[in-house]
């Protein structure tokens, strides 16, 4: 994968429209689990963008929102079914950890993720 692909795959993954109703965030908002694979194609795809990204100053909006949506939305998603009784997968919890890991280390430019 390269940085234009992982960036345009985090971004539609990140902002979800009904154009894609197998997003990410789509799925969580609807109470779905991730499609199988889904959360390891975004972990890798963050681990390229960090790469693509190391040296950069500056990161444009619809990449940085995606980045934190996926972060911090995804987990509230998963909070918020897990109140109302949505068995999630066992791994989810930790997967979401994972992903807002990679996010941070995306924005301070140090991989903090251990095992993608």
């Amino acid at each position: 994968m390269d940085y234009e692909t992982a960036r345009r795959f985090l971004v539609n993954q990140g902002l979800s429209t009904d154009e894609n109703p197998d997003a990410f965030l789509t799925r969580l908002k609807q109470k779905k689990p991730p499609v199988p694979g889904q959360v390891t194609s975004i972990l890798l795809a963050l681990k390229v963008v960090y790469e693509g990204m190391r040296n950069a100053s500056s990161m444009e909006r619809e990449l940085a929102c995606a980045l934190h949506l996926l972060a911090s939305e995804g987990r509230y998603q998963f909070e918020l079914g897990r109140k109302t009784g949505v068995a999630w997968p066992p791994l989810l919890d930790e997967d979401l950890t994972r992903i807002a890991i990679a996010v941070k280390s995306i924005f301070l430019g140090v991989w903090q993720v251990q095992k993608i």
